[in-house]
């Protein structure tokens, strides 16, 4: 999956309703000095469908003209590819009649999230360098391998016997000078796979970048972002600048509406099918947009025939998907101020009703000020979205108004408005979030510079929200896990007092009183590094078991003379952390990682691009291990 991540760490992937949230680029001012008090006037950014082909066209061509330089629409800061709550047991399914198992860490109880490995505690099915592999949970045996179409399959969500595996267009851009046109064939395929044989059944490719996917019973959706395809000229000695960019002026101001929807080609049951995944009357737009670039929501019945998703676009640009039962959000930090390099401060956010069977359909707009950090910057509860995020300065200098700092901004939907009700701010200031965590009427924000505040608020009045409590000690927790009884897991990085990193840390809050939340255990590996940081995939909480990923590098603490991976097990009781010890792959190669921990009835499974290895929970005895290669 292709992402650019600005103002990230990580730069790697109340009524029923799909919320998109978007830069609002017409709202956008050409300086946001940081302050997140600033008023965000809540003008509606309704959006209206296009009428027809004709208009579509006009709209898409007067929209995109402004934006048009030198090297197309690479210019303008415009990054493109072409081609609520759960406690520390909610990874346990329900149990079956034989054995009990976990499921993928997810942000809200019963939305599934796409992940690399899947498991129904009968079988297992993984993704990794382009195959998929089923392997008996039983017999411990892998039982299928199959190829898929698209070679950068890494996620896959499975219903029954069944999968759906999902993958992104990769390319690799220099900044500034960015086009759709370089690579026309790349796209983001969706493969639904039998698992019995296993055998593809169908499979969609679409223009653009995948984002993500959430599966709500027997209903997925698909998020997948394109801008135009066209065929723009650059400065190449025999065409100077100024010529460029009369010519990039007339192939937008001609290019016929084929250029501007994404394609789809679609290949089932032997027959292959091309054509346009939108219709025009599908598309629906701001008054003010830039005409670069399309957001596309695909519905699958699943696990139904695959088909072409049934697709409904807006243009809008955004990278961040989170979803409850109810609703799903897609978050943007692509869009740039114009020829810099920073966020341009406001993010606008699209409301869309999904109650229904069938594509989505919006009922109301917004936006607040700032970017948020991920999926878990965002929540949904009592009717209210809740979304923190940070803003910065224009040229994020100390010494102008704050450099950056954070605040949760609570929205309401009024008519055809997200009606920003209540707003706390001032948190963090100079620093960022580096983490997140809503949990009911409690919301839990970590920022970090030097020192990590854990900040606590209370949301329980939506239009009077109030930081309640903080807590300032070194490192920074990258992922909070709410763990029951008043207790919080954080997992993140330990540091000095000049805020230098040192090892993974594992982190046990007390936060039974909001007013004054504790730091009650820790467990510090130094040089250690966990994917849980930017992935909470990653993370396994079953039962009184904590289950990490790590890296572990050469530190001063523990100068080893190769890094080393594995998944660091431990135990919580009460309020202390024990380590039961850290269990390695006998032939993973410790530059891949172990990437994946999850529990069948008393084994503990971990998963990596080398193979599967099963250790037993009790002792962390080795048990088996099935290799990929």
């Amino acid at each position: 999956m292709t992402r650019w991540s600005w103002g990230r760490r990580a730069a790697v992937f109340g009524g029923a309703a799909l919320v998109v949230g978007v830069s609002a680029a017409s709202a956008v001012p050409a300086v946001f000095d940081g302050r997140t008090d600033l008023p965000v006037e809540n003008v509606p950014v309704e959006l209206v469908a296009y009428d027809g082909c004709g208009a579509a066209l006009d709209g898409l061509r007067t929209a995109a003209a402004p934006h048009v330089g030198v090297y197309g629409l690479g210019n303008k800061g415009y990054l493109f590819a072409e081609g609520d709550v759960q406690s520390a047991d909610a990874r346990q399914a329900a149990p079956t009649a034989e054995k009990e198992y976990s499921t993928t860490n997810v942000h809200e109880a019963g939305v599934d999230e796409p992940d690399l490995v899947k498991t129904d505690g009968t079988r297992v099915v993984t993704v990794v360098d382009g195959k998929l592999r089923v392997v008996d949970a039983a017999s411990r045996k892998l039982t299928g391998t199959l190829d898929l179409p698209a070679g950068f399959a890494s996620q896959l969500l499975v219903h029954g016997d069944r999968a759906l595996v999902l993958a992104g267009s990769t390319m690799v851009l220099e900044r500034g000078i960015v086009d759709p046109g370089f690579a026309p064939e790349q796209g983001s395929t969706i493969t639904l796979v039998d698992l019995k044989e296993p055998k593809v059944i169908g499979s969609l490719t679409v223009d653009g970048s995948y984002l993500d996917a959430r599966q709500i019973g027997d209903v997925v959706r698909v998020v997948v972002h394109s801008g135009p395809r066209l065929p723009w000229v650059y400065p190449d000695g025999t065409r100077s600048e100024a010529e460029a960019l009369i010519r990039n002026r007339e192939i937008a101001a001609t290019a016929p509406i084929e250029a501007w929807l994404p394609k789809y080609e679609l290949t089932e049951q032997g027959k292959k099918s091309t054509g346009t995944l939108v219709a025009c009357e599908r598309v629906s737009h701001p008054e003010t947009h830039s005409g670069t670039s399309m957001l596309s929501v695909l519905t699958f019945d699943f696990p139904g025939d695959l088909g072409t998703g049934d697709a409904v676009s807006i243009l809008a640009d955004g990278d961040t998907v989170y979803a409850t039962d109810k609703s799903l959000y897609v978050a943007d930090d692509h869009h740039l101020v114009p020829n810099q390099n920073r966020p341009s401060g406001v993010t606008a956010v699209h409301q869309f009703d999904i109650s229904q069977p069938g594509p989505p359909k919006h009922v109301a707009s917004g936006q607040v000020a700032g970017s948020p950090l991920n999926q878990y910057s965002l929540s949904e509860h009592d009717g209210h979205l809740r979304i923190a995020t940070t803003a910065f300065n224009a040229a994020g200098i100390p010494e102008q108004p704050p450099a950056s700092q954070s605040a949760v901004s609570v929205l309401k939907k009024d008519g055809a408005t997200l009606k920003e009700v209540g707003k706390i701010d001032g948190l963090g200031i100079g620093e960022r979030i580096y983490s997140v965590r809503f949990v009911g009427p409690v919301g839990y924000v970590v920022t970090f510079r030097q020192t990590d505040p854990l900040y606590t608020l209370d949301l329980s009045d939506p239009t009077k929200p109030r930081k309640v409590g903080e807590l300032k000690i070194t490192g920074y927790s990258a992922y909070l896990h709410p763990a029951g009884d008043g207790k919080l897991i954080g997992v993140g990085q330990e540091a000095n007092e000049q805020g230098r990193v040192q090892g993974t840390q594992v982190s046990l809050f007390d936060v039974s009183n909001p007013a004054d939340p504790k730091k009650v255990a820790g467990h510090h590996l130094p040089g250690g590094y966990s994917e849980v940081e930017f992935d909470p995939h990653a993370f396994l909480s079953w039962k009184d078991l904590v289950v990490v990923p790590v890296v572990t590098y050469p530190s001063r603490e523990k100068p080893v003379a190769a890094p080393s991976s594995g998944v660091l097990v431990l135990r919580l009781q009460g309020s202390t952390f024990s380590e039961l010890g850290t269990v390695r792959q006998q032939s993973a190669a410790d530059y891949d990682g172990v990437r994946r921990a999850f529990v069948v009835g008393d084994e503990l499974w971990t998963a990596s691009t080398a193979g599967l290895q099963v250790t037993k929970l009790d002792g962390l005895s080795q048990q088996a291990w099935i290799p990929f290669t």
